[in-house]
């Protein structure tokens, strides 16, 4: 009996979220959502790496912000510089806040974006989004002063302790979340939507689960399904084992009323094979990864579907 495409887990949930969602609204934006609450993917990576083929998708992009949250970085000058502006609005935001508190003058978002293409120093103060993944990740702020590198942390035991279960690596920090800090300066552009990570070695198998409380199933979680998949691969490889599962959970998944008519386009697809990840096996350390380490190949897609983005949830 032939197997069901695993990309019809992703359909199957927009299905779902269509038809028995419950209708919200938007607290900051006044957009409507339909939402369902606690749903599971898995994507057994030995089968094809899980990139959506029922519409195309921003590839060059989700290998740069890997990339870019590996780094540790809390500014886009990185994605900047490599043409990748889905962290742009997030700038952006934080520099209008500064406008209310009266530090910075105003400006339309073009304007602003132009200023930060060519003018680095611009660029260097309010490109800065605050400690957001990437500084999570890598230099988790402690109240001393001092940093925790969580996924340095974890490799290293990894390769000594693989039968270890607590290998979790979380960007929720409440002291950088403005609604509870309290201040603009110390939080982070946007409460994290792609929570927390687990890694689990089971045999020769190297897998990870995602937790993620806010998902926008339209744009957003394509992104992160690619984007956790080839985190999953990576950290594989560093630390020797085979890539085995990427296990997606979520809280609250939802389509903004804005992209229903997308969806309904998307669900009349079939889905393609999906495309081999290729990693440059030299690389040996979490930290060597480049752009060019990583290619996609044999990804065969449907035309894209283009949805604007509700800088309320999202990336």
């Amino acid at each position: 009996m032939k197997s069901r495409h695993p990309e019809y887990q992703y359909l199957d949930l927009m299905q779902d979220i269509m038809k028995h969602g419950t209708w919200k609204m938007s607290h900051s934006t006044g957009v409507k959502l339909k939402s369902v609450f606690g749903r599971i993917c898995r994507y057994d990576l030995s089968k094809g790496f899980p990139l959506l083929t029922t519409k195309k998708m921003f590839t060059r992009g989700i290998t740069h912000e890997l990339i870019w949250f590996l780094s540790g970085s809390s500014n886009i000058k990185y994605l900047v510089d490599n043409n990748v502006h889905i962290w742009d609005e997030w700038a952006f935001k934080k520099y209008e806040w500064a406008v209310k508190e009266g530090n910075a003058t105003p400006m339309t978002f073009e304007a602003f974006m132009e200023k930060a293409k060519a003018d680095p120093k611009f660029l260097e103060t309010w490109g800065e989004l605050g400690p957001v993944y990437g500084v999570q990740w890598r230099k988790w702020p402690k109240g001393d002063g001092s940093t925790i590198d969580q996924l340095g942390w974890a490799i290293e035991k990894i390769k000594k302790y693989p039968q270890k279960k607590h290998y979790v690596i979380s960007a929720w920090n409440a002291g950088c979340i403005y609604e509870m800090s309290g201040s603009h300066n110390a939080s982070m552009v946007i409460a994290p939507c792609h929570t927390m990570f687990h890694i689990n070695i089971t045999g020769n198998k190297l897998s990870l689960l995602l937790y993620q409380r806010s998902a926008d199933l339209f744009l957003g979680v394509p992104f992160n399904i690619a984007s956790y998949a080839m985190l999953t691969m990576m950290i594989a490889q560093v630390t020797g084992y085979e890539p085995g599962e990427f296990v997606h959970v979520f809280g609250d998944v939802h389509i903004y009323e804005n992209h229903m008519k997308q969806c309904r386009e998307q669900l009349k697809r079939k889905p393609y094979k999906f495309p081999t990840l290729k990693l440059n096996p030299n690389v040996k350390t979490i930290d060597g990864f480049k752009f060019e380490d990583i290619t996609i190949e044999n990804y065969k897609h449907h035309d894209p579907i283009k949805g604007d983005i509700t800088v309320v949830g999202g990336f």
